[in-house]
């Protein structure tokens, strides 16, 4: 079974004999608590069997490979997309950022796991299929609202990157700290970046590059749909 069967295609249990030891999902999610807690590369075909409490060659009865042991579990982190609600596409794909933040911000190894090439789930694909959505009726071309997505979600998967650098505390903040720390020394030579900083510490605004990219990037997004 290769990796798009095993992802797609339901696989019902036998009516007679004994019941399969083990499950797909069961093998993912134990894939998943080592990934979340050592990161992408301790996870192995190896170690899940070990975890799970049977040999390597067993796991294979269920799963090739470590490739679509990855592109399973990255498929059950993500999850399915809630509903969108909101009266137009700009509140809808609002939204929608804001809600697949979470899963790459409490998984970050799934932001390595679903880079490039690679198998594609049935929840990422509705992720995908629910922010199109969001831009029928709005005239762009399938391309413009394909790459409208992913500049959409390149922005979040920045966002939750910098989170998962920073665990114990606020990335901006703790940029600011630093830089703060540099300017108070080195300000004259950075005009501009004293400056900025300066005006972000007096005047607040911090903490909102989630909101401010997204908003500009709909705006974008707006701009181009009043061309049409």
């Amino acid at each position: 079974m290769d990796g798009l069967e095993l992802l797609w295609s339901a696989r019902p249990q036998p009516k007679r004999g004994p019941k399969p030891a083990l499950s797909t999902e069961q093998i993912a999610r134990k894939g998943i608590e080592i990934a979340d807690a050592e990161g992408l590369a301790a996870v192995s075909m190896q170690r899940v069997a070990a975890d799970l409490g049977y040999t390597k060659m067993s796991l294979y009865r269920y799963v090739p490979g470590k490739a679509e042991l990855v592109a399973l579990m990255a498929d059950l982190a993500i999850g399915s997309p809630p509903p969108l609600t909101g009266d137009g596409w700009r509140d809808r794909l609002n939204a929608w950022a804001q809600a697949l933040l979470p899963g790459f911000a409490e998984h970050p190894w799934t932001i390595e796991a679903t880079t490039g090439p690679r198998i594609l789930g049935p929840n990422e694909v509705a992720w995908m299929e629910a922010a199109l959505s969001a831009l029928d009726e709005t005239g762009l071309k399938g391309w413009e609202r394909m790459d409208a997505v992913v500049v959409l979600a390149g922005h979040v998967r920045t966002i939750a990157t910098q989170l998962s650098a920073t665990p114990t505390g606020d990335p901006e903040r703790q940029l600011g700290t630093v830089l703060f720390e540099i300017m108070r020394d080195h300000g004259d030579r950075f005009p501009a970046v004293n400056a900025a900083l300066t005006s972000t510490l007096t005047e607040g605004g911090q903490d909102h590059a989630l909101d401010f990219g997204l908003a500009r990037i709909l705006d974008g997004i707006g701009v181009l749909i009043a061309s049409r």
